[in-house]
């Protein structure tokens, strides 16, 4: 049985050292693992406002998240937290109260920043928000990859073989832990 995950990459910039990593873990996440991108960037401001008449970008969003069997979200840190087009997405998906698309999916953090905490500030900040959004998080392995760009090619290849042990290791837990989630807290998927 495969399963579908969603994956958000928290930068903006389509050069982000985030989205080479992601792609990277698609390429070394194991066979059963399906994955598409949650886009962000065209997103407005969230507003209550919105809340009675949501736009068609942010259905989209809702249901994409709502198609997937689980969530990956691949992010950079800025200013010692998480980006603020990530925490917009996050709070779109979340509402309207009571239409949390987020609610028991199995979720993945990972991030990666030229930095020596390659951002383990931000992900704990992620991660608080995403408990309060009641996503089933993997809480081990933690990932705070140092990116290194002559590591990663754009095929998604990684070079250094410490890098990609580690990187495969962390995506088949990840493939563990959405299955003993889904087992316990099945998903109604479009796709179940």
């Amino acid at each position: 049985m495969g399963y579908r995950v969603g994956y958000f990459v928290g930068s903006l910039s389509s050069t982000s050292i985030n989205r080479t990593l992601s792609t990277a873990l698609i390429a070394l996440a194991p066979d059963d693992l399906e994955f598409f991108e949650i886009p962000i960037k065209d997103l407005p401001l969230y507003s209550q406002d919105y809340d009675d008449s949501y736009p068609p970008v942010a259905l989209a969003l809702k249901e994409a998240i709502d198609s997937a069997d689980a969530v990956l979200f691949v992010t950079p840190e800025y200013n010692r937290s998480i980006p603020g087009g990530l925490k917009n997405a996050i709070d779109w998906a979340s509402r309207p109260w009571g239409q949390n698309s987020f609610d028991h999916i199995p979720a993945a953090v990972i991030g990666a920043s030229v930095g020596a905490i390659g951002t383990a500030v931000a992900q704990q900040s992620l991660r608080g928000v995403l408990s309060f959004c009641n996503a089933r998080q993997m809480t081990a392995p933690e990932a705070y990859i140092q990116f290194r760009p002559e590591h990663y090619s754009d095929d998604g290849t990684v070079s250094h073989p410490d890098t990609a042990d580690f990187l495969r290791g962390y995506m088949a837990e990840f493939r563990d832990h959405i299955e003993r989630v889904l087992t316990v807290l099945p998903r109604d998927t479009p796709d179940s």
